[in-house]
């Protein structure tokens, strides 16, 4: 499906921050080609409420996003036959992840606009002939004309995130951008990216990264980014051990894996104490 997402700012009261740009403002997300679509079901164009602020983020309405999208915290995430995670997200750790970061980005959009979407979802019978493209109506019209502030956090549903993780000076990286997958394809994606963007350019910091997966990598190449000039990647820590005595504490359980940890280094204080 070919669409895009046409947004409209919509004056309203909101606090300002980030070197002047609004933390708080609704678009609209927009099909473009509705006309082409199977079912009339979808609406053309349904208002989103984006926030960079974090107090609008419950963790367990995340931690449902989450896998609303498949999409997992761990780096060695458990999965079964069909590629679904089976391994639910620590409400803990996530809470702890989501005050360390940077930057927050929410999206919400009313409930009865995700729910019409679902309702649609695996619908592939073709149209019929005498299916023909819905008139536009008096309130389709007002609506491409005066824009509605009908959605917010406290009574929106949570369709999509994306974090920022900072040493707030020199470098940025993007993760978890994730979009429900009744809403995606509108767009909301590349604005939740772009909005971490701004802000972080904003402060002064462009050395920006994205931690995808090979799927994401055309989403985040069509948001301006592109291989590291300098030749550099990605290298994540995968040291296991194929047989370990239970109890060790050298051996973590990460996901799937069992990662050998390091011993840490005692102080000389704590061998003086251990040889007394």
């Amino acid at each position: 499906m070919d669409v895009a997402a046409a947004a409209m700012t919509i004056k309203m009261k909101t606090c300002c921050g980030y070197g002047g740009i609004k933390t708080m403002e609704i678009r609209w997300a927009t099909r473009k080609d509705y006309s082409k679509q199977v079912s009339t079901k979808l609406k053309p164009r349904i208002p989103i409420f984006i926030s960079t602020n974090p107090s609008h983020i419950n963790p367990q309405e995340l931690r449902d996003l989450y896998s609303s999208c498949n999409h997992s915290c761990h780096r060695f995430p458990r999965v079964d036959n069909t590629g679904k995670l089976v391994e639910p997200v620590d409400i803990k750790k996530l809470s702890i992840a989501l005050s360390h970061s940077a930057l927050l980005v929410s999206v919400f959009c009313n409930t009865e606009d995700v729910v019409a979407s679902d309702d649609d979802c695996g619908n592939e019978d073709e149209p019929s002939e005498r299916e023909t493209t819905p008139l536009v109506g008096l309130g389709d019209l007002l609506q491409r004309v005066v824009p509605f502030p009908v959605v917010s956090p406290s009574t929106g549903k949570l369709v999509g995130f994306g974090r920022a993780v900072s040493d707030y000076g020199l470098t940025a990286s993007i993760f978890d951008v994730m979009v429900i997958p009744s809403l995606q394809g509108m767009g909301i994606g590349k604005m939740i990216v772009k909005r971490i963007i701004r802000i972080l350019t904003s402060r002064e910091i462009y050395d920006i990264a994205a931690l995808c997966s090979a799927d994401e990598r055309l989403f985040f190449k069509a948001c301006g980014f592109g291989d590291d000039i300098m030749g550099s990647t990605t290298m994540m820590y995968t040291r296991t051990l194929s047989t370990h005595i239970e109890g060790d504490p050298m051996v973590k359980h990460a996901g799937r894996k069992l990662l050998l940890a390091p011993p840490l280094r005692k102080s000389s204080e704590s061998l003086k104490n251990s040889k007394s």
